[in-house]
């Protein structure tokens, strides 16, 4: 059967997190570059695929039928489901179950409250710094995770590290990294992951439609 993959999406966190799970899943893609300074998340080709008007969305296309998946935490559990257990455990595992822990920690305790940050100061009302500095806080605590494993729910790599290493990618010097050794070192040693990289490059690339 032909499947063919697409990734739309920015250079946005949500955005990169989906490209590097694919990327680390080993899922064939193309990406199509949503321009939303130019207000391309607002046309209705897009709208149809995603009504709220956000990037990313995962379209796979084959023989029989179409996906359409337009949330950034799907298209995670998208490649985790193709990546032959390399990303989540198999299911009711105490592996599975302490990935999704520290995979929803990140989430709930970080990124959301970075989206709240960000919808607060992008409209200058007060309360975006409050919430940012509760995004380092909780970055932050993720230092014990470490203690005892290289990632942050065991010594394998999952979508854990994938949710906390994009954040912390997007607050990277906010960070006060000496305070943290051993989250400074997982941090180094995701960055450096090819897959990581090619997926944190994912949108510079030309899009499939150019």
């Amino acid at each position: 059967m032909n499947i063919n993959v697409e990734l739309w999406g920015a250079h946005t966190g949500n955005s990169l997190r989906a490209a590097i799970a694919l990327e680390e899943a080993g899922v064939s893609y193309s990406v199509r570059r949503v321009d939303l300074r130019g207000g391309e998340q607002r046309t209705p080709e897009f709208l149809a695929l995603n009504p709220a008007a956000q990037v990313p969305v995962l379209i796979e296309m084959s023989d029989q039928a179409r996906l359409i998946l337009p949330q950034s935490n799907a298209i995670m559990f998208y490649a985790a489901a193709r990546s032959n257990g390399d990303l989540l455990p198999e299911a009711g595992s105490t592996a599975y179950f302490a990935v999704l822990e520290r995979f929803f920690y990140f989430l709930t305790d970080v990124i959301g409250f970075s989206a709240t940050g960000f919808f607060l100061k992008s409209r200058e009302i007060p309360g975006g710094d409050v919430l940012y500095d509760h995004v380092i806080d909780r970055a932050t605590q993720a230092e014990r995770f470490l203690a005892a494993s290289e990632y942050m729910a065991g010594d394998k790599f999952s979508i854990a590290d994938i949710a906390a290493f994009t954040i912390i990618w997007a607050f990277r010097e906010r960070m006060d990294w000496p305070n943290v050794p051993q989250l400074h070192e997982w941090y180094q040693r995701v960055l450096a992951r090819p897959a990581v990289q090619r997926g944190l490059h994912a949108f510079c690339r030309r899009s499939v439609d150019q």
